[in-house]
Protein backbone atom coordinates (compact mmCIF):
# COMPACT_ATOMS: atom_id res chain seq x y z
CA UNK A 1 0.00 0.00 0.00
CA UNK A 2 1.48 3.35 -1.02
CA UNK A 3 0.99 5.55 2.04
CA UNK A 4 2.99 8.62 0.96
CA UNK A 5 4.41 10.23 -2.20
CA UNK A 6 6.96 13.03 -2.47
CA UNK A 7 10.03 14.13 -4.38
CA UNK A 8 13.54 15.03 -3.27
CA UNK A 9 13.55 18.76 -2.44
CA UNK A 10 16.64 20.84 -3.30
CA UNK A 11 17.28 21.59 0.39
CA UNK A 12 17.43 17.84 1.12
CA UNK A 13 20.52 17.36 -1.08
CA UNK A 14 23.92 17.36 0.65
CA UNK A 15 27.50 18.04 -0.44
CA UNK A 16 27.69 14.52 -1.94
CA UNK A 17 24.98 15.41 -4.46
CA UNK A 18 22.31 13.12 -3.06
CA UNK A 19 19.65 13.17 -0.36
CA UNK A 20 21.15 13.65 3.10
CA UNK A 21 20.69 10.79 5.55
CA UNK A 22 18.57 12.93 7.88
CA UNK A 23 16.13 13.60 5.06
CA UNK A 24 15.39 9.90 4.66
CA UNK A 25 14.20 10.03 8.27
CA UNK A 26 12.08 13.09 7.35
CA UNK A 27 10.40 11.21 4.49
CA UNK A 28 9.65 8.22 6.74
CA UNK A 29 8.34 10.57 9.45
CA UNK A 30 5.99 12.15 6.92
CA UNK A 31 4.89 8.66 5.82
CA UNK A 32 4.19 7.86 9.46
CA UNK A 33 2.05 11.00 9.69
CA UNK A 34 0.16 9.85 6.58
CA UNK A 35 -0.43 6.47 8.27
CA UNK A 36 -1.68 8.19 11.43
CA UNK A 37 -4.08 10.29 9.35
CA UNK A 38 -5.19 7.17 7.41
CA UNK A 39 -6.21 5.31 10.59
CA UNK A 40 -8.32 8.25 11.79
CA UNK A 41 -5.91 10.09 14.06
CA UNK A 42 -5.54 13.21 11.98
CA UNK A 43 -5.96 16.54 13.80
CA UNK A 44 -9.73 16.12 14.13
CA UNK A 45 -9.36 12.49 15.28
CA UNK A 46 -6.74 13.36 17.88
CA UNK A 47 -9.00 16.07 19.25
CA UNK A 48 -12.09 13.84 19.20
CA UNK A 49 -10.44 10.85 20.92
CA UNK A 50 -7.85 12.72 23.03
CA UNK A 51 -5.47 10.18 21.60
CA UNK A 52 -2.20 10.21 19.65
CA UNK A 53 0.67 8.03 18.44
CA UNK A 54 4.29 8.13 19.66
CA UNK A 55 7.26 6.58 17.92
CA UNK A 56 9.15 4.29 20.32
CA UNK A 57 11.86 2.94 18.03
CA UNK A 58 12.99 3.20 14.43
CA UNK A 59 15.54 1.36 12.32
CA UNK A 60 16.59 2.90 8.99
CA UNK A 61 18.43 1.03 6.24
CA UNK A 62 19.90 2.96 3.31
CA UNK A 63 20.04 0.97 0.07
CA UNK A 64 20.43 3.49 -2.77
CA UNK A 65 21.01 7.21 -3.33
CA UNK A 66 18.14 9.58 -4.08
CA UNK A 67 18.73 12.78 -6.07
CA UNK A 68 17.14 16.21 -6.36
CA UNK A 69 13.72 16.16 -8.00
CA UNK A 70 13.48 12.37 -7.91
CA UNK A 71 9.97 11.05 -7.27
CA UNK A 72 9.62 8.83 -4.19
CA UNK A 73 6.88 6.47 -3.01
CA UNK A 74 6.64 5.05 0.49
CA UNK A 75 4.90 1.69 0.88
CA UNK A 76 3.51 0.45 4.19
CA UNK A 77 3.34 -3.07 5.57
CA UNK A 78 1.96 -3.81 9.02
CA UNK A 79 4.24 -6.43 10.58
CA UNK A 80 2.36 -6.82 13.85
CA UNK A 81 0.00 -5.02 16.20
CA UNK A 82 -1.76 -5.40 19.50
CA UNK A 83 -4.31 -3.25 21.33
CA UNK A 84 -1.98 -0.23 21.61
CA UNK A 85 1.11 -0.86 19.44
CA UNK A 86 1.91 -0.98 15.74
CA UNK A 87 5.04 -2.61 14.32
CA UNK A 88 5.28 -1.14 10.82
CA UNK A 89 7.68 -1.46 7.91
CA UNK A 90 8.03 1.32 5.35
CA UNK A 91 9.82 0.86 2.02
CA UNK A 92 10.97 3.85 -0.02
CA UNK A 93 11.04 3.34 -3.78
CA UNK A 94 11.93 5.58 -6.71
CA UNK A 95 9.77 5.97 -9.83
CA UNK A 96 11.40 2.86 -11.37
CA UNK A 97 10.58 0.73 -8.29
CA UNK A 98 14.20 0.61 -7.11
CA UNK A 99 14.43 0.17 -3.34
CA UNK A 100 15.97 3.34 -1.87
CA UNK A 101 15.59 2.73 1.89
CA UNK A 102 13.53 1.03 4.58
CA UNK A 103 12.31 2.09 8.00
CA UNK A 104 11.02 -0.33 10.60
CA UNK A 105 9.15 1.38 13.44
CA UNK A 106 7.41 0.56 16.69
CA UNK A 107 4.55 2.97 17.40
CA UNK A 108 2.54 3.32 20.62
CA UNK A 109 -0.97 4.65 21.09
CA UNK A 110 -1.19 7.22 23.91
CA UNK A 111 -3.93 9.05 25.77
CA UNK A 112 -3.05 12.73 25.40
CA UNK A 113 -4.32 13.80 28.82
CA UNK A 114 -2.25 11.29 30.77
CA UNK A 115 0.64 10.76 28.34
CA UNK A 116 0.25 7.04 29.09
CA UNK A 117 -0.15 4.08 26.73
CA UNK A 118 -3.76 3.21 26.04
CA UNK A 119 -5.69 0.87 23.69
CA UNK A 120 -6.64 2.25 20.29
CA UNK A 121 -10.15 3.72 20.07
CA UNK A 122 -12.55 1.23 18.46
CA UNK A 123 -12.89 3.02 15.12
CA UNK A 124 -9.10 3.41 14.89
CA UNK A 125 -8.58 -0.30 15.69
CA UNK A 126 -10.95 -1.20 12.81
CA UNK A 127 -8.92 0.90 10.38
CA UNK A 128 -5.71 -0.72 11.64
CA UNK A 129 -7.23 -4.16 11.04
CA UNK A 130 -7.76 -3.20 7.38
CA UNK A 131 -4.07 -2.36 6.79
CA UNK A 132 -2.02 -4.73 4.63
CA UNK A 133 -0.37 -7.15 7.06
CA UNK A 134 2.52 -9.53 6.42
CA UNK A 135 2.36 -13.03 7.86
CA UNK A 136 5.20 -13.66 10.35
CA UNK A 137 6.87 -16.09 7.96
CA UNK A 138 6.56 -13.67 5.04
CA UNK A 139 8.06 -10.48 6.45
CA UNK A 140 10.12 -8.34 4.09
CA UNK A 141 13.75 -9.47 3.98
CA UNK A 142 15.04 -6.32 5.68
CA UNK A 143 12.52 -6.44 8.54
CA UNK A 144 13.63 -7.56 12.00
CA UNK A 145 17.28 -6.77 11.44
CA UNK A 146 19.66 -6.07 14.27
CA UNK A 147 22.67 -3.83 14.13
CA UNK A 148 26.13 -5.08 14.97
CA UNK A 149 29.55 -6.00 13.61
CA UNK A 150 29.59 -9.56 12.38
CA UNK A 151 32.76 -11.40 13.35
CA UNK A 152 34.02 -14.71 12.05
CA UNK A 153 35.10 -17.49 14.40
Amino acid sequence: MIIYKTQVAPEWVDYNGHMNDAEYARVFSLACEALIDHIGLDEAGREHYGYTIYTLETHLCYRREAHQGQALNVNLTLLDNDTKRLHVFFTLFDEEDNLIATSEQMLMGMKQASGRPSPFPGAVAKRIAALPKADRGAWPELAGRTIGIRREG
